[in-house]
């Protein structure tokens, strides 16, 4: 397995941030990043993602794969998150199934978006497969299976000019921000959550960074330099975030999404925040790493094993959920589901890197 890095411990931290967030309420949810910004873990996941395939689409001496096998292996691997996407939310809806009939409560089948699966299971059975019907806090994969859809589009179109992929994923951005195009949800009215056309800016900003690194000497200086205005951006969103500052979307000029803090489109505060926090944080791990190794390669295992590791923090953030409901909550409750949660995405992490480094039996002849 390799070696912690900063990509694999900034999607540890990512993962247990989303984990905690995913359960409301919670006690410690009041000490995760996103309570004192504009951004969250959503906006680091997405860019480490972008970042990742930049490595993944290289060879190991740095050159850039053959474009067929870049197209393959990203297909592969949306595919690989779309079944993914697929048992969580079957095991989230058994989950939901399963709690109202034991505390007998027929209002449990109604949470975050399940009742027309149960209501109407024929037209709501196609949505939820088809992605177009999602469940709530179940709706990040469903994002990623679009972005590696269009990521080959955006590495390739790199091969050529690098300034013309981003230019596109900004036009792309800016259009969906400024016409508020989404995808559609279906059987019931509204749109995705995230907006891919939208988000899609993030993960061709991280493969663009990690294009950029390997001109190192001048990426490094101006990102050094830049270092201040990310602490300044990070103070200001957290003090926008302590005393709730945030624009009317009713008193603001059309295209209204420029001016708001919208998660579901991106808008430009949140992506300015965004940066900001990566420019404030950029030497963040070089100080922990020599001085708490294990911490680094406990958050680095996570990050290794992103797409196992999240999937079980879905279903594991559902069940915390569904306790707390039981038990009415409470700082023990709390302690409890968020302790086991994050020993089960530890395990996770162990458990998918034993199984590859076991040897496998030779079959019969």
């Amino acid at each position: 397995m390799r070696e912690p890095n900063a990509v694999d411990f900034w999607r540890g931290i990512a993962l247990i941030t989303i984990f905690i967030n995913h359960i409301p309420g919670n006690v410690f949810q009041n000490y995760t990043y996103s309570q004192y910004g504009i951004s969250d873990a959503a906006e680091l996941f997405v860019f480490l993602a972008g970042w990742s395939i930049g490595i993944a689409t290289r060879g190991r001496d740095g050159t850039p794969e053959p474009a067929l096998r870049t197209v393959l292996r990203l297909l592969s691997r949306m595919v690989e998150v779309y079944r993914a996407q697929l048992v969580i939310t079957a095991l989230a809806l058994a989950m939901l199934a399963g709690a109202a009939l034991y505390l007998d409560n027929p209002l449990l089948v109604e949470w975050h978006n399940a009742g027309p699966i149960f209501s109407d299971p024929i037209q709501a059975t196609v949505g939820w497969v088809t992605l177009l019907h999602q469940l709530g806090f179940f709706n990040i994969l469903p994002l990623y299976v679009v972005l590696l859809g269009l990521a080959p589009a955006f590495v390739l179109l790199a091969r050529v000019h690098l300034g013309l992929s981003v230019g596109i994923s900004v036009l792309l951005y800016a259009v969906s921000l400024v016409f508020e195009i989404n995808i559609p949800s279906w059987p019931m009215e509204g749109h995705w959550f995230f907006n891919p056309f939208c988000w899609q800016l993030l993960l061709v900003l991280g493969f663009a960074a990690h294009e950029w690194r390997r001109g190192a000497g001048r990426f490094l200086a101006w990102r050094r330099r830049l270092m201040p205005l990310g602490i300044v951006i990070v103070i200001v969103g957290a003090v926008l975030s302590w005393f709730n500052l945030r624009p009317d979307p009713l008193a603001v000029p059309e295209p209204r999404l420029l001016f708001i803090f919208d998660k579901s489109y991106l808008s430009p505060a949140r992506l300015v925040h965004f940066l900001g926090v990566l420019l404030a944080f950029q030497t963040v791990f070089g100080l922990v790493q020599p001085r708490a190794r294990w911490l680094t390669e406990q958050l680095a295992g996570l990050g290794r094993n992103s797409l196992a590791v999240f999937s079980v923090g879905s279903v594991a953030s559902l069940g915390a959920q569904l306790i707390r409901f039981w038990t009415g909550g409470g700082f023990a409750t709390d302690v409890f589901v968020v302790g086991c949660g994050l020993a089960s995405l530890s395990f996770t992490a162990w458990f998918v890197e034993w199984r590859s480094r076991s040897p496998r039996p030779s079959s019969a002849a």
